[in-house]
């Protein structure tokens, strides 16, 4: 499976984004995916997670409310809504993809900026 994610951008704090990820391959399906992100001098850190059947979601507490996964397996796609935006935001967004009862995301797709100004 490939990943490939876009839709950043820079946006005025309050603003919103949708990010999109494109699976290619196999099973996309079948994989539960997740949303990550790495600001400068900062460890990355996740921002939430999609079963692969859409039915169950996960938010860190810092984006809960105002960030919405969803994902639309006829399409390969996985999305993060982003309302709300805080300068805190800003990172480089990357997505993920892991088979179902795996611990560790096994595919990763490059990194799309968001950048939130104040």
């Amino acid at each position: 499976v490939q990943l490939q994610a876009f839709g950043g951008g820079l946006v005025q704090a309050g603003g919103s984004l949708r990010l999109s990820c494109v699976a290619s391959g196999r099973a996309f399906s079948r994989h539960d995916m997740g949303w990550f992100r790495q600001a400068p001098g900062k460890e990355r850190e996740s921002v939430g997670a999609i079963s692969w059947s859409g039915g169950s979601t996960y938010y860190a507490d810092s984006v809960k409310d105002r960030f919405t996964i969803s994902r639309d397996n006829a399409k390969n796609t996985v999305y993060l809504q982003m309302n709300g935006l805080k300068p805190e935001d800003t990172a480089v967004y990357y997505c993920a993809g892991k088979v179902t009862g795996h611990p560790e995301y096994d595919y990763w797709g490059q990194g799309t900026q968001v950048t939130v100004s104040s």
